[in-house]
């Protein structure tokens, strides 16, 4: 298994391209922040103090939700183009057993999301240290290390789910289009929740996105936040933090919660579908 992930992870990262396209989705979200959404929100945001800064925390809060819904979904382009060419089916015939394979799939994306997170993390980090002069804590990058993971493992498995049932990497390429491009209004970077039309907030909170960027912004910006927020009754700031997407449910052991819930939920249904794509392949053989 460990030589599949190793091919998983060289075929990822010798393309320029499935590394390019599988980070698009967040680079989008952050160029559009810094050209066109920074100034309104810094507008609104003007009677808080250090608004600036904490938009930033923000924004990197989300855009690493982003990145790893959509790299680890670009990872499973290797499942995809396995299955199309029938090197599935030929990967079964070898010693290695048809478990430790998708497992390969699995954990190399899991691989990937994580690093890929860190990079755009490092990416953010280093560009607003510069232009808005935040901090780097060092307590806080640990927290966010821990998260990475997690975040990385939850959407390597919805998308292990998700193109499990695609068999084409034309169709791959489409489908793997829509999620990046609706990543960025799931994790609420392109419209904070509270903007929403009450339809598209019931039906974002349906998925683990929102969940995802509520906690990341959780650890980065809830300590400088509510120094900013001091002496403001307690709902306003409840109302002020539910409304820009910092919590979603009750706080971070909700948030938590509702994402160890998915994960059960995805992994459930991804064993339930295994004896079927496991006879299919072996028909193949």
């Amino acid at each position: 298994m460990k030589s599949l992930i190793e091919r998983n992870l060289r075929l990822f990262f010798s393309s320029k391209g499935k590394v390019f396209f599988s980070l698009l989705g967040a680079l989008i979200s952050f160029v559009l922040y810094l050209i066109f959404l920074r100034q309104n929100m810094q507008e609104s945001w003007s009677a808080i103090k250090d608004s600036k800064r904490i938009l930033d925390y923000w924004l990197i809060g989300g855009t690493l939700t982003v990145t790893a819904i959509t790299t680890t979904g670009g990872a499973m382009n290797n499942l995809v183009s396995d299955r199309e060419s029938n090197r599935l089916a030929d990967l079964v015939l070898t010693d290695t057993s048809y478990t430790k394979i998708t497992l390969s799939y699995l954990l190399s994306a899991w691989i990937i999301g994580f690093i890929m997170q860190g990079f755009m993390y490092a990416i953010m980090q280093v560009y607003f240290m510069i232009q808005d002069k935040i901090s780097f804590d060092g307590i806080v990058f640990l927290k966010l290390l821990g998260l990475m993971i997690l975040s990385s493992l939850l959407w390597s498995a919805i998308n292990l789910l998700i193109f499990t049932f695609v068999k084409t990497s034309d169709t791959f390429g489409k489908i793997n289009t829509i999620i990046g491009t609706a990543a960025g209004f799931f994790a609420g970077v392109y419209f904070p929740i509270g903007a929403m039309p009450t339809f598209a907030k019931s039906l974002i909170k349906l998925t683990p996105a929102p969940y995802n960027a509520a906690i990341y912004r959780q650890v980065m910006m809830n300590k400088e936040l509510n120094h900013a927020l001091k002496g403001l009754p307690v709902d306003k700031i409840l109302n002020f933090k539910k409304s820009m997407g910092i919590i979603i449910g009750k706080g971070f052991s909700t948030e938590t919660f509702n994402m160890g819930i998915t994960f059960v939920i995805v992994i459930v249904l991804i064993l339930g579908f295994y004896r079927y794509n496991k006879n299919v392949v072996l028909n193949k053989v």
